[in-house]
């Protein structure tokens, strides 16, 4: 199996980075997705990115960056909400499968912080375990009308800015392989229509493009 663990945090995004603009060209090679691959990683895994992205159906990690078995450990929920289950799959990627990068993936339309700002300018809670997110998304939905936003786009940022921030404030783990310089993480925005993943925020990484 190749050795992802050798790569460098901008090494990682930069695979990343070509894995995108394949699928935005409409020529994806699909690597890594062959017989011979899973035989090779059937034994152990070693994934080049932590992939914590919102669970909607539109956001397939390995499709949009033309990734393959092995390549990417993926954690989703709605909105991209942080709870210890999130925190603990990302330090076990770290830690333990030795994941270069970290990567928060938001998007456009997102129903969670759509579903977030409408309760939040009427009042009106969700009911069951949705509210539970909703409050989750919340703290960003405030903070993004404090700065007088008024765009889609604009309170996706804010979200996807807290939610790297939050990672880092409460892994003390990430933090430090971060400080250290030994992974990177970085705050993505996809966009729906056209598939680009474009650059929010990022931590332990230079010279990163503003556009995947």
């Amino acid at each position: 199996m190749t050795d992802m663990q050798t790569l460098t945090p901008h090494e990682a995004f930069e695979i990343l980075l070509a894995g995108n603009r394949r699928f935005v060209a409409g020529s994806p090679e699909h690597p890594n997705q062959d017989a011979a691959r899973r035989a090779e990683t059937a034994p152990a895994q070693s994934p080049f990115a932590v992939m914590f992205g919102c669970s909607d159906s539109r956001l397939a990690a390995e499709i949009v960056f033309d990734r393959g078995l092995g390549d990417l450990f993926v954690v989703r929920t709605a909105g991209h909400v942080v709870g210890s289950e999130v925190l603990g799959s990302i330090e076990y990627a770290v830690q333990v499968l030795g994941s270069p990068l970290v990567v928060v993936l938001g998007h456009d339309a997102c129903g969670a912080v759509a579903a977030t700002r409408a309760a939040v300018q009427d009042g009106t809670p969700a009911g069951g375990y949705v509210r539970d997110v909703i409050e989750r998304v919340t703290p960003s939905v405030l903070a993004a009308r404090a700065a007088g936003h008024t765009e889609d786009g604009d309170f996706i940022n804010v979200h996807i800015e807290h939610t790297v921030d939050l990672l880092l404030d409460r892994s003390r783990l990430l933090a430090e392989a971060v400080a250290a310089g030994r992974v990177g993480v970085v705050g993505l925005s996809y966009r729906l229509a056209d598939g680009t993943a474009h650059l929010v925020t990022a931590r332990g990484l230079e010279e990163v493009p503003a556009q995947l």
